[in-house]
This record gives C-alpha cells, sequence and structure tokens, in this order.
C-alpha cells in the first residue's frame, strides 16, 4: 500500500519553514510521504525540507503600492490555478500550512478541493493569512496557550503544540542552567536576528558603560551585530575593558545561547521557542514594526510566565538597560527563577504534537480530492 502523502505549504521567512522542517522529519519517521508548495523564494532549503518533492508558485505579497497589489492579486490567481492542479494530481491525505502569504493559494485549494487541512501558527497572535483561512480549516496548531485574533467560531479548532525547533537546539535541552550566583561571570548572550539589530549595537555597549569597573570585570559578552557595526562596538567595548566575542553572525548560536546566563534578544517566534526549549532567561525588545506587534504578545506570554523581562523598544535605554543588569548582577536569583520558568515553559515535543494532529487528520490510505465547493 503507497504511503499517505502530506503536503506541506509554507514559504518565506524561516520562522515559517522552520516549523514545516520539523514536522517533515516527524512524518517522514512515521512513514508518510511528504511534498512542500513554497513562493519563489523557496530554494536553497537544507534538512528534511531539500528531500523532499518541492513545488514552487509565483505567488507574490498584496501589500505595498497599486503596481504591486495588481501583480500580488494576478499572481495570487494563477497559483490558486496552479495550486488546484497540484492537489488533484497528487492526492494528497492532508494540506498544512504555516502562514505567511505563500501558503495562501495552496490552503485556498485544499479547503477547495474538501481535503483535511491544519495551519499551524508561531506567534501569540494569528497571522493575518492564517486569519482568513481560520474558519475553514479543520484544525489550528498553536504555540502559546492563549492566541488573539482567533475568528468566531473557529476557537473549537485549536490544539496547542508549540512551535519545534530545529535538532541542534533539542539536543541542548538537556544542558542545565550555570547559575551567575555570588561573585561569577554573568554571560550576556546579544542576537537581534539574522541581520542583527542595531538598537543592541548601540544600547547595550553604553548600558554596561554606565556600571561599576567591578560589575563590568563580571560581564562576558556575545554579540552579534550588523556588519557596519562590528568595529565600532569591539571598540567600544574594548575600551571599557569587557571581554567581548563580536561576529555579524554565529554557525553555533544554540550552543551560545545554551552557554549564556541572560539573552538580550527580539521575540519572533523561533527565538522564544528556542530560549524556552533550552531554558534560559532573556530581556526581550520586540521588533516595532512587525505585523500586528506580535512580538510583543510573544514576549508578555513570556514575562507572564516569569521567564524572562519585556522591555519596549522605546524603552529600551542605555539607562533603563543599566538598571536590570546591575539588579542582576547583585541578586542572581532572579535570573535562575526566570531560567527554570523558561525551561517549564518550553515545548519540546512541540514536532510530535504536530505530527500527531495531522496524523488524526490524514486517513491511512490517503484522501481523495472531491468535488469543489461553489464560488
Amino acid at each position: 500500500m503507497t504511503a499517505p502523502l502530506v503536503v506541506l505549504a509554507a514559504g518565506g521567512t524561516g520562522g515559517h519553514v522552520f516549523p514545516a522542517e520539523a514536522l517533515a522529519r516527524s512524518l517522514s519517521a512515521r512513514g508518510y510521504r511528504l511534498a512542500l508548495i513554497t513562493d519563489a523564494r523557496g530554494t536553497g532549503y537544507r534538512g528534511a525540507l531539500a528531500q523532499i518533492e518541492t513545488h514552487r508558485l509565483p505567488v507574490s505579497t498584496l501589500t505595498g503600492g497599486l503596481k504591486q497589489k495588481l501583480r500580488g492579486g494576478v499572481d495570487l490567481a494563477l497559483s490558486l490555478y496552479r495550486a488546484r492542479r497540484l492537489l488533484r494530481r497528487m492526492q494528497p491525505a492532508a494540506v498544512v500550512g504555516f502562514g505567511g502569504y505563500p501558503s495562501l493559494p495552496t490552503m485556498f485549494a485544499a479547503i477547495q478541493c474538501r481535503l483535511p487541512t491544519a495551519l499551524h501558527e508561531q506567534n501569540a497572535v494569528l497571522g493575518r493569512a492564517n486569519r482568513l483561512l481560520a474558519r475553514r480549516v479543520g484544525a489550528i496548531a498553536t504555540s502559546f496557550p492563549e492566541v488573539t485574533f482567533v475568528p468566531e467560531g473557529a476557537e473549537t479548532r485549536i490544539t496547542l503544540t508549540g512551535n519545534p525547533v530545529r535538532p541542534a537546539v533539542l539536543g541542548l535541552r538537556r544542558d542545565g542552567y550555570q547559575s551567575a550566583n555570588g561573585q561569577g561571570r554573568l554571560r550576556i548572550l546579544v542576537t537581534g536576528g539574522s541581520q542583527g539589530a542595531s538598537i543592541f549595537g548601540r544600547v547595550v555597549p553604553e548600558a554596561i558603560a554606565r556600571l561599576t569597573p567591578a560589575q563590568r570585570q563580571r560581564i562576558a559578552i556575545v554579540q552579534q551585530c550588523r556588519p557596519d557595526d562590528l568595529e565600532r562596538v569591539r571598540a567600544a567595548y574594548a575600551e571599557l575593558g569587557v571581554s567581548a566575542e563580536l561576529d555579524s553572525f554565529f554557525e553555533d548560536l544554540p550552543a551560545r545561547l545554551a552557554a549564556a546566563n541572560l539573552a538580550i534578544c527580539r521575540s519572533g517566534a523561533s527565538t522564544v521557542a528556542e530560549l524556552t526549549v533550552i531554558g534560559r532567561p532573556s530581556i526581550l525588545v520586540p521588533y516595532p514594526h512587525a505585523t500586528d506587534d506580535h512580538q510583543t504578545a510573544n514576549a508578555g506570554a513570556v514575562a507572564d510566565a516569569g521567564a524572562g523581562w519585556l522591555i519596549d523598544n522605546a524603552a529600551f535605554t542605555p539607562v533603563a538597560l543599566a538598571e536590570r543588569l546591575s539588579a542582576l548582577l547583585a541578586d542572581s536569583a532572579p535570573l535562575d527563577r526566570a531560567a527554570a520558568a523558561a525551561w517549564n515553559l518550553g515545548r519540546p515535543d512541540a514536532a510530535e504534537r504536530l505530527a500527531d494532529l495531522v496524523q488524526r487528520l490524514a486517513p491511512a490510505n490517503g484522501n481523495q480530492p472531491t468535488k469543489e465547493k461553489a464560488a
């Protein structure tokens, strides 16, 4: 008997792609066949996604000026047509979407073909693409216990699974938190996403400059900087006599997070998932231009659980950060409590929970597309 096929609809940023890759690994281990439908950017994927059948649609964003919106509308219509043809031919047992505009045509096509469908939402705010689909899909997997902007009537379809993380992160969950108690070093990891964050390159050195010389001697910094900021920030730490390792990109970022006593970072969904799975306290500074301010909602969930501290981007000043660091250097007990709370908040089995949900949707003998619903 041919193994059932599950189609994944994902593309765009790593925040949408990472959980799709994790689900692909879990379902493959259970004997499922996998296929990916993505956008034109869906090239160069590694890991599980690189091993599966991949189809690309010409979908593009609907935001921007009138010309871009018109082009986006045409691309969406064409992508929907192509997605319907693909799904009729592939006859998947289920279709799973991971949000973002690249998932829209495939998920709409799956609904029209009356296929079993599920969505995965990575943030504490239901994304706009997922919001459009929420009332019509069979299941919604969430990463946070509380999610806003869920359409009325869709609440009953929600299952809390968590947000899957990379194997490199899962393997670090067993590494215990090393307290910065007494007069020990406070090891700080500063990271701002794949391109760094200019605000961290400015605020963090200025905050540390406000500490006493004795406090500065107890700090060790690992910081991701924008390439243009590297030399300036490196010189600032050298002048302060602070131990600092700087780069624009760290290949072993999960290991560096595990070695830290405190992370200072943005609060994207993948970042929060990794912080909580490994169990590390954080000062979270939400990116102020994130869609629907979802990073503030993510950070709020962490802060409410006692796993870290939320500082609004506008309030993230050298004075505010220096005060926080000074307090933590004087008493590390809050860090220890936050590390334990973060570890308890983590969901290392998120990929398996998501696979369980898909398995309940997908019959063992696959599923045949039926007559499309009326438009």
